[in-house]
């Protein structure tokens, strides 16, 4: 029964799609509805997303709107966005999570909550 589990579990995890192209070509969406302020820079710290340096080039913006901009502009890599939705799911914007796997609410995308 475990053994079919796993195999169930990485066939669809092979099924879903990458997120760093919903997240680009969200981007100016998304810079309006996430909080950068409150714990996300340090979890993306954390978890090795962005360097010391890059979290003070964030940081040293004036707006959150900015912010919010330099630090998608950081996110190359399929890994880094994994990252980026577990610092989402820690600091409690589920919504943001939402907005990016359900293509910004305009159609039904593939994308799992097992990210």
């Amino acid at each position: 029964m475990v053994c079919l589990a796993v195999i169930f579990y990485m066939m669809f995890l092979d099924a879903v799609p990458p997120i760093l192209p919903n997240i680009m070509r969200l981007k100016s969406d998304l810079a309006n509805i996430i909080e950068t302020d409150f714990g996300l820079l340090d979890q993306l710290f954390r978890l090795e997303v962005l360097s010391c340096r890059e979290l003070a080039d964030v940081r040293s913006e004036r707006t959150v709107y900015s912010r919010n901009d330099a630090m998608l502009d950081l996110l190359v890599s399929e890994d880094q966005c994994d990252k980026f939705v577990t610092a989402l799911q820690l600091t409690g914007q589920q919504h943001v999570i939402n907005f990016v796997t359900q293509n910004g609410g305009k159609k039904h995308c593939k994308l799992s909550v097992l990210r």
